[in-house]
């Protein structure tokens, strides 16, 4: 029987602003999962980064069940009743809708689910971010699945050298899904050209080539074109398998010691490094900088290990210094240049009002 893992995440109230949900948030979020292992779910998993909570559950439902979907929602609403109680900031933020209607895919929060046939021994990946957009994960996965600077097993094991397919969204086509598909490694300069543009072409699932098997299932949703207003970043989800027909753990965390620079930071209208932190991590410095956990486990029978934190080592305490000297020089420029998002992904934001009341007052 297949297992399948859905990971389901959202905003809900934070203390002093966007920092942290309380702990009391997190508990009826948990509480009202459990009543539910035995029956609708297998086991689950609650935790936060900076200011989101993320529920992962393992069951036998299948992708897009639409009981599992609720119990989600319905948790989440009960994380944000206790918000609203404790008078945090941004209770229910991003659940953009009133009511469930069968799934949660376009009611805001993210979402990430793959089903799969357990291997003996099946290790995985959750990946959770804050403070940035789907994009964030684009070099990442390249560098993982397709550089062997990187994942070098790619020239070294026979089970993963015969390459991956790539599933890209085109997230800028809102009417419905635009999708490409390609594989490395005849298309990797292809796959390149596309996931250069972090908030127009995102990676939304890759697949073995020599098996067939799922290896990534990442969230793509972005707010702002479900709103149509500003909403805050995205704070995508990722699920990635790893091992045997797959980059091997180290393989997937090591392109997270780049911190390369992210859409995130303030408002969501900047541009910073990504700083791989501890599960739990607040958010701080200019409502940053972009955060990134990684969450290790292993499940048999659909029961979850608990997790392992990736980044919780001291190589990790090195690299959180250098992002952080990157995220200072980047924030010393202020406004200016490419230290603020271009005016497309602005044009939600106040500055779009400002821009018009002036345009009147140009002259030719």
């Amino acid at each position: 029987m297949k297992t399948t893992l859905s990971v389901i995440k959202a905003d809900i109230g934070s203390i002093a602003g966007h920092i942290k949900p309380s702990e009391a948030l997190i508990e009826s979020v948990r509480e009202c999962v459990s009543v539910k292992v035995g029956s609708l779910i297998t086991d689950f998993y609650v935790g936060s980064t900076g200011d989101d909570v993320a529920i992962m559950f393992s069951h036998r439902g299948g992708c897009n069940c639409e009981e599992l979907h609720q119990l989600a929602w319905e948790a989440f609403l009960c994380g944000t009743e206790k918000a609203k109680e404790q008078g945090l900031y941004g209770a229910g933020q991003d659940l953009l809708s009133d009511a469930f209607s069968g799934n949660v895919r376009g009611l805001g929060p993210a979402v990430a689910e793959m089903e799969f046939e357990e291997r003996k021994a099946e290790p995985f990946l959750l990946f959770a971010a804050d403070k940035t957009d789907p994009g964030a994960y684009n070099l990442p996965l390249y560098l993982s699945f397709a550089d062997p600077m990187h994942c070098s097993g790619l020239i070294l094991s026979p089970k993963i050298n015969k390459g991956f397919k790539f599933v890209i969204l085109d997230v800028e086509h809102t009417e419905e899904d635009r999708e490409i598909e390609l594989n490395t490694p005849e298309d990797t300069y292809e796959i390149a050209a596309l996931l250069r543009d972090n908030e127009r072409f995102v990676v939304s699932a890759i697949y073995s080539r020599a098996t067939g098997e799922r290896a990534v299932s990442a969230s793509t949703t972005r707010l702002h074109n479900i709103a149509g207003t500003y909403t805050g970043k995205d704070d995508p989800v990722m699920l990635v398998r790893c091992q045997g027909d797959f980059p091997a753990t180290g393989e997937i965390l090591s392109p997270y010691s780049i911190g390369h620079f992210v859409a995130g930071f303030m408002r969501g209208s900047h541009t910073g490094p990504l700083m791989p932190v501890k599960m739990g991590s607040t958010i701080s410095f200019f409502d940053g900088p972009p955060v990134v956990s990684a969450a290790g486990f292993c499940v048999q029978e659909g029961k979850l290990t608990e997790p392992v934190d990736c980044f919780d080592h001291p190589y990790w305490d090195y690299i959180r210094e250098k992002v952080s000297h990157k995220a200072f020089s980047m924030r010393e420029q202020g406004f200016s240049g490419p230290a603020m998002l271009h005016y497309s992904e602005l044009e939600y934001g106040g500055i779009v009002d400002i821009l018009k009341k002036l345009d009147d007052r140009f002259s030719c």
